[in-house]
């Protein structure tokens, strides 16, 4: 029976008997509410702890993925003022074998041949790096996204916006325009 029976002393709730045990009571009931602002205080450090660390990381990877677009933007599009600056020796090459008459054709074929092997080679070497020539067709629609027009002529039995002369070849750099192609452009109005 004295198993079964419960103190009633636990079940009654603790009432101070002296000035001192009220004292005492007070003070872990403020002790246990400092103690429940200090977890407060802790959960918001460790909140706020664990905000900046997802924030920093966020950034750590954009910072990651931002250095490898750059890396192969430069791969890429690095070698642009170069190629840039190697398109007027191009058009000179041309230039020169298209000035050439048949006369002189006939004469200095030797230096011919390797002014044409010399073009060819640039040509290659230039699209092994990814710059490709836009070469437009007399006829051919004028595009503003990869040709600049030059001028405007009414031409008999041309359409308005067709390409009627092609002055230079225009070249792209992979997926990006390196030099419009530069051409005359037909204004008629029928």
């Amino acid at each position: 029976m004295a198993q079964d029976q419960v103190d009633q002393t636990d079940l009654e709730p603790q009432i101070a008997d002296t000035p001192q045990d009220a004292a005492q009571l007070s003070d872990a009931a403020s002790q246990e509410l400092s103690m429940e602002e200090a977890l407060e205080a802790v959960r918001a450090e460790r909140d706020d702890m664990r905000d900046r660390f997802m924030r920093a990381l966020a950034d750590a990877e954009n910072s990651r993925k931002r250095s490898e677009r750059d890396r192969r933007e430069a791969e890429q599009y690095g070698g642009s003022k170069l190629a840039r600056d190697l398109l007027p020796v191009y058009d000179n090459l041309q230039r020169a074998l298209a000035a050439v008459t048949d006369e002189q054709r006939a004469a200095n074929s030797a230096l011919l041949e390797g002014v044409d092997l010399t073009l060819r080679e640039l040509l290659t070497v230039m699209t092994k790096h990814g710059v490709t020539p836009i070469a437009p067709a007399i006829g051919d629609g004028f595009d503003p996204q990869v040709h600049q027009a030059m001028f405007e002529a009414p031409v008999q039995g041309t359409k308005a916006g067709q390409i009627i002369q092609i002055m230079t070849e225009g070249f792209m750099l992979h997926d990006r325009l390196l030099r419009p192609a530069q051409v005359g452009v037909s204004s008629n109005t029928q």
